[in-house]
């Protein structure tokens, strides 16, 4: 495993690292999710991923009996939450990044993990009915009192990110340290442009979800429709519709072809291209199998086979590089 420094924070976390979303508490029996982060940690991941969102809390308790049940030191591991959908109530003030949800449900995060901070608790979205100025100050306090050690952005815009800094600048706070934006061959534009001034400016690390485009880098839906993966659950027909288009299985098919030709798999070459970029600090891998995480665990040995002309291969099946504005 290879670790690297959460943007300009002293902070090193795992190059590749896993996710509990859709899986944990939802997906796959609690047996399988402890065997997923055992495999995880034997393989050098420090960093396990979740969020108050992930099945309404229940992933965080899933992870919590884990992480108690096994007793790693708790220097040997980062965890993480995130806060803005709340863990399944709607009533005023139960969602959002206002202080006193930011607050609540930092708790009850620690609660559910059974941990007595966090490494790392990101604003999941952005919330225009918040000043920004309070969700920093909420973050600051959080810091200050032992609660997270660094705190971050999921799916944030570069203004608004910058918006945060700017408000930790005037008043001598903590700003962000990371952003947790979509990451991978289908999905470019944030990573490789968007955020470019700001890894340099700010020093902003990324740790990337989906870098599989929700599975749909694989083999598994070249043919027919599988049964039991994440895009045959129940509530993700929007998920489905987006990602299965006949235009994106045709590029699909062509990559799988390049990675034979490579003597890899499709699912090791979409995240060593993803890891490969060295504004990722960390790849965030999904599982709910542990012959499948075994696989992907593996695909830092891919990067090297990503020569300059199997780079412009993929470029030319892909065929979405990025435009960046001229300067």
């Amino acid at each position: 495993m290879e670790y690297k420094r959460l943007g300009k924070s002293g902070l090193q976390v795992s190059a590749l690292s896993l996710g509990s979303w859709l899986t944990f508490g939802k997906q796959i029996g609690d047996d399988v999710a402890e065997k997923l982060m055992v495999l995880a940690y034997e393989k050098g991941v420090n960093f396990f991923d979740n969020a108050e969102a992930y099945a309404r809390g229940q992933s965080e308790v899933v992870m919590g009996k884990i992480l108690r049940k096994l007793n790693w030191e708790r220097s040997s591991y980062l965890v993480s939450s995130k806060v803005f959908f709340g863990d399944g109530g709607r009533k005023p003030n139960q969602t959002g990044l206002s202080r006193k949800h930011v607050f609540e449900a930092c708790d009850a995060a620690l609660r559910r993990l059974q941990v007595d901070y966090l490494d790392l608790y990101f604003c999941h979205r952005p919330d225009k009915q918040t000043p920004i100025e309070e969700t920093v100050w909420a973050m600051n306090h959080l810091i200050q009192q032992g609660k997270i050690l660094y705190w971050g952005t999921s799916e944030w815009s570069a203004q608004e990110i910058m918006e945060a800094h700017t408000v930790a600048r005037d008043y001598r706070l903590i700003g962000p340290t990371m952003e947790q934006p979509q990451y991978n061959m289908f999905h470019r534009d944030k990573v490789e442009v968007e955020y470019e001034q700001i890894y340099t400016t700010r020093g902003l690390g990324t740790t990337i979800w989906s870098p599989l485009a929700s599975g749909v880098l694989t083999h598994k839906y070249l043919d027919k429709f599988p049964k039991e993966t994440r895009l045959s659950m129940e509530g993700l027909e929007w998920l489905r519709e987006r990602a299965l288009t006949p235009e994106r299985l045709e590029k699909v098919r062509a990559l799988n072809d390049l990675a034979k030709e490579l003597g890899t798999s499709l699912a090791k070459l979409a995240i060593a291209w993803c890891a490969r970029n060295p504004n990722v600090s960390t790849v965030i891998l999904g599982a709910s199998k542990l012959n499948h995480l075994e696989e992907t665990l593996s695909s830092l040995d891919v990067i090297p086979l990503i020569t300059k002309e199997v780079d412009e291969k993929i470029e030319q099946i892909l065929q979405n590089q990025p435009e960046r504005p001229p300067f």
